[in-house]
């Protein structure tokens, strides 16, 4: 049965969905605060770009309900080509629209306390620790409409824990499914790394069905505590219908580590923020981003690095390609505040254009309060170099393949980060066919 939303932003519904969800008071309470700043907040205003006609809220029904329990077997192609053929699967979790499909935690994991679960049984299970870094420090419910409209009505996600001092060798992996469209896809991923842990995560979003269309509300919280480091990896690729807005947040205490290597491969209009905050002194962020942006599709690409402490350093890299008559923007902030004395901040960011009508801008800004700090940036917009075009074609590479080469060099800074071979391999198929 499809029930029809005429608001999104309804008492009864949230309290319909928390009641669904068998969520504490406290949460529940959450959404319905987050439900009333709704209207009286502001959409963001990412730079360049217009975002005010843009659907990011309608939807048909609230959720699809999908087979839980599954084996690795009955997983989808798409979702089976991500994972390391010959090697066990050890810690993966895998989410179909809002349903929970399959969750694999090793026992030596479970034994030194890591938590890793969907969300809502995260609520449920370990509310003291959830409620302590659920949109407090990261992200804040009320920074604009569609972090309010997030809190209202987030309908799925997980939570990763590390407890103090324990370091997870193998990657974590999450795989998010969606192909229905008249639900959205408001998810949530929460991430706390604790004092002198270490943990590597890379998560992907796909969508089944090319021609499905919807929105989707993705955010992410990453919480580095004191010499904590988490390696995060992700690959977006979602369907052209999909009207997309990502929000992945960094907060890294003194001596921690947060590491991005980001592929936005979207088909659909997409607004883009992945901002750290590195509070503690000597806290470090490694930022990467590739994009490919085709058809007639508007993308606007943020990647901000917030120097606090002191001898903290943020390092931004942001690849784009664009062709047909797309848009991309990259804007690089790098802010550098009162008092982050030793502070370094540096930033390359570059597009890379394939057509005539294409448009692209990078867009390197540099805001520095403190004196005695370190600060760069580098930016380009152009086409492909035909000096390398004519050096690769001289050794016998036909033209096509030439460009290929070098859109494929341009673009490897961010795929070479990526720790899981399936998931790289995956990236490098998906890039093939968007610029070819």
């Amino acid at each position: 049965m499809t029930i029809e939303i005429k608001n999104p932003i309804d008492q009864s519904y949230i309290k319909d969905l928390s009641a669904r969800n068998g969520e504490p008071e406290w949460f529940k309470q959450l959404r319905l605060d987050a439900a009333k700043l709704y209207d009286n907040l502001p959409l963001p205003k990412p730079d360049k770009t217009k975002i005010d006609r843009w659907n990011f809220t309608d939807f048909k029904q609230p959720f699809v309900e999908n087979q839980t329990d599954r084996t690795l077997d009955e997983l989808p192609e798409k979702a089976r080509a991500l994972l390391d053929t010959g090697k066990e699967v050890r810690n993966l979790y895998v989410q179909h629209n809002q349903t929970r499909s399959y969750l694999q935690l090793s026992d030596r994991l479970k034994e030194q306390g890591v938590i890793f679960t969907d969300l809502f049984t995260a609520v449920r299970e370990h509310p003291e620790l959830v409620k302590k870094f659920y949109m407090t420090n990261a992200i804040k419910v009320d920074e604009h409409r569609l972090t309010a409209f997030h809190a209202a009505l987030v309908n799925g996600g997980l939570f990763l824990y590390v407890p103090k001092n324990v370091v997870i060798e193998e990657p974590v992996q999450a795989i998010f499914i969606h192909d229905n469209g008249d639900a959205p896809l408001i998810n949530h991923v929460l991430i706390v790394a604790d004092e002198s842990s270490s943990v590597t995560y890379v998560e992907n979003y796909l969508s089944l069905d090319e021609e499905i269309a919807g929105v989707a509300n993705i955010l992410t919280e990453v919480v580095a505590l004191d010499n904590a480091r988490v390696q995060f990896g992700a690959v977006d690729n979602l369907a052209k219908g999909m009207t997309t807005y990502v929000n992945r947040r960094g907060y890294a205490e003194r001596d921690a580590r947060i590491d991005w290597a980001l592929g936005s491969m979207n088909d659909g209009d997409t607004i883009f923020e992945n901002i750290t905050n590195l509070i503690g002194d000597g806290s470090y962020s490694d930022a990467k981003l590739v994009v490919v942006s085709r058809g007639k599709q508007t993308q606007n690409f943020t990647t901000e690095i917030i120097n606090h402490g002191k001898r903290s350093e943020g390092f931004i890299l942001g690849h784009g390609v664009v062709k047909d008559e797309a848009t991309a923007i990259l804007n690089g902030i790098g802010r550098i505040l009162d008092n982050a004395v030793g502070a370094n901040s540096q930033q390359e960011n570059r597009v890379l254009m394939l057509s005539e009508r294409a448009r692209g801008d990078a867009n390197p800004i540099l805001l520095i309060e403190e004196g005695d700090v370190y600060a760069g940036h580098a930016a380009s917009v152009g086409r492909v170099d035909p000096i390398q075009l004519f050096y690769l074609m001289s050794r016998g590479i036909t033209r096509e393949e030439a460009e290929r080469l070098i859109i494929f060099g341009f673009l490897a800074p961010v795929v070479n980060e990526l720790p899981i071979e399936a998931v790289k391999k995956q990236l490098v198929q998906v890039i093939e066919g968007k610029v070819s």
